[in-house]
Order: C-alpha cells, then sequence, then structure tokens
C-alpha cells in the first residue's frame, strides 16, 4: 500500500517530480503556480537537491537546461505571461536535446490578464511558442492523482526522447485538493548513455537502433560542444543544408514515429457516442458530469479527452468519433483546441463549440444546455 495523502494540485506536480528523480528546481514564483515553487524550495533538499529562485523566467529556464546538460533532473514552473518568456530557451532545448520539464498553470490573459482565474489559453502555445519547427510533446491532467502520474511521466518521456515535455496544467486543477494514494514505487527512465568510443567522441551520433542520441554528463570527463545553432554529430555548427535536414528531420521523427507509446487518451461512455464531447484538463470535470446527466435523460453521450495533448491524438480521436453524427468541443478559450478536432473530423459530421474566456469555469448545466441545443 502507498500513502495516503490530500494534495493539491500544485504539490502533487512536485511529489511526482521528486518520484522520478527531479533534483533541481529554478523558477520565479508567479499565480497559480507559486505552490510548486514553495513545495520544491521545502522538499528538495531532503532529497540533496537543489531549489533556485531565479531572477526571471528567462534564467529559470537557462539554469534548468544548464543542470540538465550536468546530469541532474530539473524541472521549471510558471504561468502564462512566464511561459511567454521561457520560449527562447525551450526551442533552444529542442535543438540541443536537453531532457527537462517544464510546468505551466495556465491563468487567464492575454498579458497579466487575471492572475487567479482558470484558462485553457496557452494550449497553442505550449506546440508553437517557440520559433521554427521542432518537436514538442505536451501532457495536460484533470485530477491531482493524475497530476502526479503525469508529471513522472513527463520525467520519463523526456528523458527517453531527450526533449523538452510540458505539463500543461489550469489553475482549476492546479489549486484542486483530492485525496490521493502515492505508489510505493514509479517507473523510472534515464537518458540513454553509450560509452562506445564514437558516441564519446561525436556526442551527437545515433547509434544503430537507437533514435536518441546518448547524454553523457556534461563534466564527467567527455568533452563536447552544445549550441543552439544548427550542429553536426560533434556538436558543432555548420551551414550544411544536407546536416540541417536530417538534423531537423530526426527532431521532428523521433515524436511522430513514436505516437504510439507517447499518445494517450481518455475515452468515457465513447462505445455508442452520437454525441462526442472533446476537451481536455480541468475542464473534463464539468463535461463527465454533463455527459452522465445526458445519459441518464437517454442521450447517447460521451466524452474524448486527450491526455497527450501534443502530439495531438489523430487517429484515436478519429476512432472515438465513428458513430457521432456532432463533436461538441468544450474549452476554456476561444477555441484552440476546437481548430485540431476540425482539422482531424474534416467535414464528416458538425463541429459545434463551447467556451468561455472571462476567468469562469464553464459549468455541467452550460454544456446540457449546449447539447440542447
Amino acid at each position: 500500500m502507498g500513502k495516503r495523502m490530500l494534495l493539491q494540485g500544485n504539490e502533487a506536480v512536485v511529489e511526482g517530480a521528486l518520484a522520478a528523480g527531479m533534483r533541481l528546481f529554478a523558477g520565479y514564483p508567479i499565480t497559480p503556480s507559486t505552490e510548486i515553487a514553495e513545495q520544491a524550495a521545502l522538499k528538495l533538499p531532503l532529497y540533496d537537491g537543489h531549489f533556485i529562485q531565479m531572477e526571471d523566467e528567462i534564467s529559470s529556464m537557462a539554469a534548468v537546461i544548464g543542470a540538465s546538460a550536468a546530469g541532474v533532473k530539473s524541472m521549471t514552473a510558471t504561468s502564462g505571461p512566464g511561459f511567454s518568456l521561457k520560449q527562447e530557451n525551450i526551442g533552444y532545448a529542442c535543438l540541443a536535446e536537453i531532457p527537462c520539464v517544464i510546468v505551466d498553470v495556465q491563468r487567464s490573459g492575454p498579458s497579466t490578464g487575471l492572475p487567479t482565474s482558470p484558462s485553457q489559453g496557452d494550449y497553442m502555445q505550449a506546440r508553437w511558442g517557440t520559433h521554427g519547427d521542432h518537436p514538442m510533446i505536451a501532457l495536460s491532467p484533470s485530477s491531482v492523482e493524475e497530476t502526479y502520474q503525469l508529471t513522472v511521466r513527463a520525467f520519463n518521456l523526456s528523458e527517453k526522447y531527450r526533449t523538452p515535455v510540458i505539463l500543461l496544467m489550469d489553475e482549476i486543477i492546479g489549486h484542486l485538493r483530492e485525496g490521493i494514494e502515492l505508489p510505493e514505487q514509479v517507473e523510472v527512465i534515464d537518458r540513454p548513455v553509450y560509452e562506445d568510443e564514437i558516441c564519446l567522441q561525436h556526442p551527437y551520433h545515433i547509434p544503430e537502433g537507437a533514435f536518441v542520441p546518448g547524454m553523457k554528463a556534461f563534466g564527467e570527463g567527455e568533452f563536447y560542444n552544445i549550441t543552439g545553432l544548427i550542429h553536426d554529430e560533434e556538436g558543432f555548427p555548420t551551414n550544411s543544408n544536407e546536416i540541417a535536414e536530417k538534423l531537423v528531420r530526426r527532431l521532428l521523427d523521433k515524436v511522430e514515429k513514436n505516437l504510439k507509446d507517447i499518445v494517450t487518451v481518455e475515452n468515457y461512455r465513447t462505445e455508442d457516442a452520437e454525441t462526442l464531447v472533446v476537451c481536455f484538463g480541468g475542464t473534463a470535470r464539468a463535461v463527465k458530469d454533463a455527459v452522465d446527466s445526458a445519459r441518464k435523460e437517454g442521450k447517447k453521450v460521451g466524452m474524448f479527452r486527450p491526455v497527450t495533448v501534443w502530439p495531438f491524438p489523430d487517429e484515436q480521436l478519429l476512432q472515438a468519433a465513428q458513430a457521432a453524427k456532432r463533436v461538441l468541443v468544450v474549452e476554456h478559450n476561444d477555441g484552440q483546441m476546437l481548430k485540431e478536432a476540425e482539422r482531424v473530423i474534416a467535414g464528416r459530421c458538425p463541429v459545434s463549440f463551447l467556451g468561455k474566456v472571462n476567468g469562469t469555469v464553464i459549468l455541467p448545466d452550460e454544456i446540457l444546455k449546449n447539447l440542447e441545443d
């Protein structure tokens, strides 16, 4: 039996991160994610880890990258304005293939917006916030227990695929308190390390059968170069168009060609659903309530929730919508996941939308009313 605890979603992030092996947190306090920094500051010293409050979100992301390159599993946490500031260095981590976890507890925007109110307005920014073609994995929990689980999974995916992973939360889940049971042990994946001479001399060389290079900790006796420029297998900048094509394609393919391992979803009462409600994160809690109420009225309604919100689960949505005569997308923004749902459904049935941008939560009754329209 594991340990039973009453935890806030933000607190569950820290518990999951520590279980996954996080030993450095660098951040800058910002509502509604501040509890993550507070808990990390309290608990990391107990695990021989380190907490650093940096001067801003830009340097926080830089510190996380540096610590990870030195072999320490690292995480940062923020919200909208801070997430914007981190984007340049997130792109650096994508190209340099530095594993790290970024938690974004979304709040209403734009700009400073409504700091204590829920939103899901960072959905597209999570995928396209940094410039250029780059891989991205983003996970979104809908409960405190799942927050713990997905934090562990975020670290494992980050290490396995040598890429930043975003835990895309919202204020609803960040500040929600639920009783959860922490497992005694979790699966922990560490970054690959290849000791053969070729890999040690060429830090970005891909051994046969692998899809990412090994990652020896910086400072452990091997010298190599890390850069945000297009680089060769030795890590040094190059203007070669051929190398650029090969590198960027590999970065994209290591995610796109492993969707079965990366993408997870929740299907709730979708087997015969004629109306399929698509949602993610904290919004799913109201949607489930509405689905259950609609079922009691004899309506065939189901919920499809991407747990992996990026890459978007195209194949899984199509499967869930096989019997659907209508798709309703519900999210706390002006229709960001809506665009992905419309792209995938591609006219097979009507796609409608229910959203809010005023900082209030979407209620089950509002969803039910929309189902009646």
